[in-house]
C-alpha cells in the first residue's frame, strides 16, 4: 500500500524519532514523510531532520 504524500504547511502535523542503535549511531526518522536520516550523534540527526521537514514545508508553501 502507498503511503500518501502529506500537504500539510503546520511542522506539528510532522513526528521526529530518534533512536540509538549502537555506540554513536542514530537514526532520525519521520514517518509521515517516511525519511530517515543516520548519524553519529543525537543532535546532529534530529537537526538535519528538522531541517528536512521545514525544507519540505517550505517547498510546499513556495508551489
Amino acid at each position: 500500500m502507498a503511503q500518501a504524500e502529506m500537504k500539510s504547511t503546520s511542522r506539528e502535523d510532522y513526528e521526529i524519532l530518534i533512536r540509538k542503535s549502537g555506540d554513536g549511531e542514530y537514526a532520525s526518522y519521520c514517518p509521515q514523510l517516511n525519511y530517515m536520516i543516520k548519524g553519529r550523534e543525537h543532535q546532529e540527526v534530529a537537526e538535519k531532520m528538522e531541517s528536512y521537514v521545514r525544507d519540505y514545508i517550505s517547498s510546499l508553501a513556495a508551489d
